[in-house]
């Protein structure tokens, strides 16, 4: 089995993209709509508390990291709202940089949805 097959496995996690596109209204008026365009992929959310190094008086800061593995054949464009289910639970995120690929996986780190740009 390759590393692509035998990671997908542990994946129980369901990724849903999407995208805000314009769209024209009556040939007139121009809007937006949300656009799905990716539904039920699979994949793992991770969550992470990391400790700052820099301390101040009273207590360290904590920062959590939130991390998206998927298949690296997927495309997921900067500015996308990406739901996930996880554990029972539906989280809404957007993507905070580029994707870090890797020969069977892509690696996404997250930041909470604020809506649309």
């Amino acid at each position: 089995m390759n590393t692509k097959k035998a990671l997908c496995k542990l994946w129980k996690d369901e990724l849903t993209v999407t995208e805000y596109h314009k769209v024209t209204r009556d040939n007139k008026s121009t809007g937006f709509k949300e656009v799905t365009v990716l539904e039920n992929e699979p994949c793992k959310l991770s969550f992470s508390t990391l400790q700052s190094a820099n301390q101040n008086d009273t207590a360290a800061q904590l920062a959590q990291v939130t991390k998206l593995f998927l298949d690296n054949a997927i495309q997921v464009k900067p500015g996308s709202k990406l739901t996930i289910q996880h554990s029972g639970e539906t989280f809404e995120f957007s993507q905070s940089g580029l994707a870090g690929v890797f020969s069977g996986h892509q690696e996404i780190m997250l930041v909470p949805f604020a809506g649309w740009a």
